[in-house]
């Protein structure tokens, strides 16, 4: 789920982190959650994923291979939110200067047929249960070649607590057990209905999925893709892949996108990516006088518009090899930053246009090696479409591609959908790792962390205070988490509880509709301060922890 609903929290456990709250309501502001270490740090949603890579710093390994093992642990404990079914995107700075990018995001199969989908009565591409929304998946791909590149133990000591979870099962987190009882019913969802009713705490137990993990340690990718479980993905496909689709690798490595804000340089991945947006909204900030007080409804209203200027088009202009650094060319962003009014909100004549589940992680080793991970299903549980012998959900992320005859993203062979993931990095002027950064939320992602690099870098605000502090995301009514920018700038600006009295009544003073979310991202930091880090896990996820060594 990209953007979490939470029941009856006050009943749930996190872990034994603080969960002290301002205000009087469940939800009205977390405290400052920042933990402090000296030596390394991993931050996730769930304690389970974030001990594990601890261990594996402890135990002499890399950033990269604390995130793997994060990561692995992860794909079987939240399983709603991504898994070896999903893609995955990477940031990772290991010395001085612009770090290293690794897209591993999945393409469209052979058999992609856009002209079938419009015969079928198609507009857009289904959300759940259709293959023809499952991209080949990227995530093993990556782990892969993260490890192959930066990675100091052995894959096996890696993924080890990942299989042992698997095998001898692990306790439900609170959103997991509550996610877990809308998907009993569906085909291939045996490991959670062997633990029905499934509740926090509730053992569960993945068996295909060891076997799955078991075989990437054995055969590397082509014990994965090559074995059970791509045999079962050509079997579910009925021609939608052919076998060479799964015998390419889906991970890349690509040049990162860059640019300079707030006496910083801000990194992330470019497109397929939205990314971008980011750092669009970041560089149009620049030349705006922001308040440096959060509360201040100007210091809303100013980020509301960069972030409407910087995505307005972006479904007309991300696209798989769509230009990155053309869409932050300085004039580009000069005249989208000319069209905002301190005072008011813009008026956007953009024509209508068409266009889940999602983990972050970052982690940070005593060396000083940052790694900015994603991964993700696309919406909660992916297509709802369970590959039968290991019992891996499949992603939907080919609904980011159109349907729309011509277009540059149009779903087609051998392609790859726009992607909402969009993992982020700061370094310094001088190009040393200062923020690792990321979040989850679907097209909200860059919004969130426009938001957190202002109060880091601006505001001067801690990571637990600016990871805790209430956020706004733009949507649309109906549009979900993946409709945004369906009509082009013309949003809504959704203000999470808690959010300062000051924004609404600001915002809607200077022409912005609003309304309420439900409680959006899962977002991580981790910041370097001298001679130790300074780290914060999302308090929203409920069971989330930055844990360090």
């Amino acid at each position: 789920m990209s953007r979490t609903r939470h029941l009856n929290p006050g009943n749930c456990t996190d872990g034994g982190l603080d969960r002290r709250r301002a205000g009087h309501g469940p939800y009205d502001a977390w405290v400052d959650v920042t933990r402090y270490a000296p030596s390394g740090m991993v931050c996730t949603v769930d304690h389970l994923a974030s001990g594990a890579g601890v261990a594996i710093l402890r135990a002499g390994g890399s950033a990269a291979d604390a995130a793997i093992a994060a990561s692995a642990v992860l794909a079987v404990t939240t399983q709603h939110m991504c898994g070896m079914g999903g893609d995955l995107f990477a940031i990772v700075h290991n010395e001085r200067g612009a770090p290293a990018v690794l897209n591993a995001s999945g393409r469209a199969g052979s058999g992609a047929d856009p002209q079938r989908m419009r015969a079928d009565g198609f507009t857009i591409m289904p959300m759940r249960g259709d293959i023809r929304s499952v991209p080949v998946p990227g995530c093993v791909d990556g782990w892969l070649a993260l490890h192959g590149r930066f990675g100091r133990l052995s894959l096996a000591e890696v993924l080890q607590p990942a299989q042992q979870y698997a095998s001898d099962g692990f306790s439900a987190a609170p959103i997991h057990a509550w996610a877990a009882n809308e998907i009993l019913d569906l085909p291939g969802a045996d490991d959670y209905r062997a633990a029905a009713p499934v509740q926090s705490g509730t053992v569960i137990r993945r068996p295909g999925v060891a076997r799955a993990l078991a075989a990437v340690v054995n055969g590397g990718r082509d014990g994965f893709y090559g074995g059970e479980f791509g045999a079962g993905l050509l079997a579910l496909g009925g021609g939608e892949y052919v076998p060479d689709d799964l015998a390419t690798t889906g991970a890349e490595w690509v040049e990162p996108l860059g640019i300079d804000a707030w006496g910083h340089r801000v990194w992330t991945v470019p497109p397929n990516s939205q990314g971008y947006l980011t750092l669009a909204a970041a560089a149009i900030v620049q030349g705006l006088d922001l308040p440096t007080d959060p509360a201040d409804p100007q210091w809303a209203h100013l980020l509301v518009e960069a972030a409407r200027q910087a995505g307005r088009d972006r479904l007309r202009v991300l696209f798989d090899g769509a230009d990155g650094n053309a869409l932050l060319a300085p004039q580009r962003l000069d005249a989208r930053r000319a069209s905002i009014d301190p005072a008011r909100a813009a008026v956007m004549s953009d024509p209508p246009e068409r266009a889940g589940g999602t983990i972050y992680l970052a982690a940070v080793d005593r060396d000083r090696m940052g790694v900015s991970l994603i991964q993700s299903n696309a919406s909660g549980w992916g297509a709802h479409i369970v590959e039968p012998a290991t019992r891996i959900f499949l992603q939907d992320r080919g609904i980011g591609f159109s349907l729309e005859p011509g277009h540059p993203a149009e779903y087609g062979p051998g392609r790859r959908p726009p992607h909402t993931l969009s993992p982020a990095m700061v370094t310094t002027a001088a190009g040393e790792l200062r923020i690792v950064l990321g979040t989850m939320g679907g097209d909200s992602q860059p919004q969130i962390l426009l938001q957190l690099l202002a109060r880091l870098l601006h505001s001067g605000e801690t990571p637990g205070a600016a990871v805790a502090a209430p956020r706004w995301v733009l949507g649309n009514v109906g549009g979900g988490d993946f409709g945004t920018w369906r009509a082009g700038g013309t949003v809504e600006v959704q203000l999470e509880p808690g959010t300062p009295p000051a924004w609404r009544t600001g915002l809607e003073q200077r022409g912005h509709a609003t309304g309420s979310p439900f409680h959006v991202g899962h977002a991580h930091v981790i910041a370097l301060g001298a001679g130790h880090l300074a780290g914060a896990a999302d308090p929203r996820a409920l069971s989330e922890a930055a844990a360090g060594l």
